[in-house]
């Protein structure tokens, strides 16, 4: 399996009378998610099943994520990409879903620092996951601990310098 994990990107801050789980993403947020889908749809990224969690700004950068690399099904949203949330529900997700061939979330930090060693067979690696970044891991066998492949990593800044 492909998969694929897309931070959201860059959102409003917070403020009184705004609840975190509905911040937006903002223009300038927009601006660079579209310079790294653009990379990716370069990349020939073509999802099989998007999962998003269902917080405001990683539901926007899905629906960007779905039109630009022209996905056509619908998006399903999941708690287990929360920001709180723990690796081992987010693989036991993907599990579920071990017969997708590409697989993509959309989610947030903390949680994706971490996800990404845990998928790699390193719980203890921390990754400095960037708003907006994507990043591809393989995982070939779903057992109960993962052990991916790094294909790449791809931030907002160096997609602008392409």
């Amino acid at each position: 399996m492909q998969l694929y994990l897309l931070r959201h990107g860059i959102a409003e801050e917070g403020r009184a009378g705004l609840n975190d789980a509905d911040r937006s993403l903002t223009a300038d947020g927009r601006r660079k998610l579209r310079q790294v889908l653009q990379a990716a749809v370069e990349a020939q990224v073509k999802p099989t099943l998007i999962l998003s969690s269902p917080l405001k700004r990683a539901v926007q950068t899905a629906e960007l994520a779905k039109n630009a690399l022209g996905y056509k099904d619908e998006i399903l949203q999941t708690k287990a990409l929360v920001p709180g949330s723990k690796v081992e529900l987010v693989w036991e997700e993907i599990r579920v879903h071990k017969d997708q061939q590409s697989l993509m979330l959309v989610g947030h930090n903390p949680l994706f620092d971490s996800l990404a060693g845990y998928l790699l067979g390193q719980p203890g690696l921390q990754l400095d996951f960037k708003k907006g970044a994507i990043l591809r891991i393989d995982v070939e066998s779903f057992s109960a601990h993962p052990k991916g492949v790094l294909r790449w990593y791809l931030t907002p800044k160096l997609a602008a310098s392409r």
